[in-house]
């Protein structure tokens, strides 16, 4: 890897992330952020497109013996469990409801009461800072499908190959400005890479 970063900062990175969608421009699509980090970059995205932006929340379900290992993700409406599981109901419902509680917070924190856009019949732009695995984002896809936007886009400024191998093909579209084959985590290729915090997303919302 080049020991210069890449990006000056999130705003930078969604810049040229905007030039890699311009072919978007004029669809009737929608910039989803992950927040917070996917925010900064969502917005110049959106912004540069003439787009709406929203935001989604989602988080997985870690393994009661094992909380690295996802058994499944949700989001503040919906569930989507991985195949297999041999999951107490009791143990499920409870921690289903912990999490779902602790998104419901966030949400109100960086939406207020705003209604999120429906993405039915949209393009689904979805964006982050970058990608480190992609299994948070692989296991959220589905419960994405299941609003039936038209097609669903993932991009971002910077992911490791296995990432995008395994994103690949579940996905209609997905733009990676930079693979690099020393991947030491998302931040080492931002100049700035200062935590973004909620007052940040939630101007960044409201204005766009």
């Amino acid at each position: 890897m080049n020991d210069a970063p890449l990006f000056a900062d999130r705003k930078a990175a969604g810049q040229a992330l905007a030039s890699a969608l311009e072919h978007l421009r004029g669809c009737a699509g929608i910039v989803i952020a992950i927040p917070r980090g996917g925010v900064p970059v969502a917005a110049e995205v959106a912004r540069a497109l003439s787009l709406p932006l929203d935001i989604l929340l989602s988080k997985k379900i870690g393994h009661p013996n094992n909380p690295e290992y996802a058994v499944g993700a949700l989001t503040t409406e919906d569930r989507v469990l991985n195949d297999g599981q041999d999951l107490d109901p009791c143990w499920l419902e409870s921690e289903t409801a912990r999490i779902r509680r602790e998104l419901n917070e966030k949400r109100l924190r960086l939406k207020g009461d705003r209604p999120d856009i429906p993405l039915r019949n949209r393009t689904v732009i979805i964006i982050d800072d970058g990608i480190a695995t992609g299994q948070t984002l692989l296991a959220t896809l589905p419960m994405i499908r299941r609003q039936h936007p038209t097609r669903i886009i993932i991009a971002v400024p910077v992911a490791p190959a296995a990432a995008v191998r395994v994103l690949r093909s579940e996905v209609d579209e997905l733009i990676v400005l930079h693979t690099p084959g020393d991947f030491a985590g998302v931040g080492a290729f931002y100049e700035d890479f200062t935590q973004v915090e909620d007052a940040e997303v939630a101007a960044l919302l409201k204005s766009g």
